[in-house]
């Protein structure tokens, strides 16, 4: 594992460590680890919008590659935390929408932002992820391992999203760009989706 991938897991286990005041002992923390595994990755709004971080993480290139992950993922933690203790943020699932359709159309256009925007950009909508996963664990469930769980698979989701990227790309120089941006147009068609569906 290189040295940026390693920093962003160790980085958002020690962002965990606040929650230990949540965390009860014994079956719960089994349950807790597989509720927050499995929530990200139920939830087809999340597993779009963390992809997209990771395809725009590889195609923004540089200290991107794993300083926006590791934004999304640190940030997602104090979302998590302000949800777990009841305290609420507006427009939660709106937020979340938008953050797919936002996200992939800076994929769908190849936008390059300068690194601290795009840290910001990811940052933002990862408070609204990270409250959704807060809110929703389950009473009987350890705290630091559902956060632990959902630090986990969002991890292994913006992994997929870089390796999509890079993957895509190899097809060449010619068409590996545009398939890349064809995922961003997909991504943000889904994210209009899930805004039309939240307006009904």
């Amino acid at each position: 594992m290189t040295h940026p991938l390693r920093t962003l897991l160790a980085a958002a286990l020690l962002g965990l460590l606040p929650s230990l005041a949540l965390a009860h002992t014994g079956a719960g923390d089994a349950h807790g680890f597989s509720h927050g595994f499995f929530h990200p990755l139920t939830g087809i709004d999340h597993v779009l919008a963390m992809v997209a971080v990771g395809i725009l993480a590889y195609q923004s290139g540089g200290r991107a590659v794993w300083a926006v992950p590791l934004t999304f993922v640190s940030l997602m933690v104090v979302g998590g935390a302000l949800g777990m203790s009841g305290l609420d943020l507006p427009f939660v699932e709106i937020a979340i929408a938008a953050s797919v359709v936002v996200l992939g159309a800076a994929v769908a256009f190849g936008v390059t932002l300068p690194l601290a925007a795009a840290m910001g950009l990811a940052g933002v909508f990862a408070l609204f992820h990270g409250h959704a996963h807060g809110a929703e664990m389950p009473e009987d469930a350890s705290g630091l391992a559902y956060g632990l769980g959902f630090v986990i698979a969002t991890a292994l989701l913006h992994l997929a999203g870089l390796g999509l990227g890079m993957g895509i790309a190899r097809i060449g120089a010619r068409h590996g760009a545009a398939l890349v941006r064809l995922s961003g147009v997909a991504i943000a068609v889904g994210g209009m989706v899930l805004l039309a569906r939240l307006s009904v």
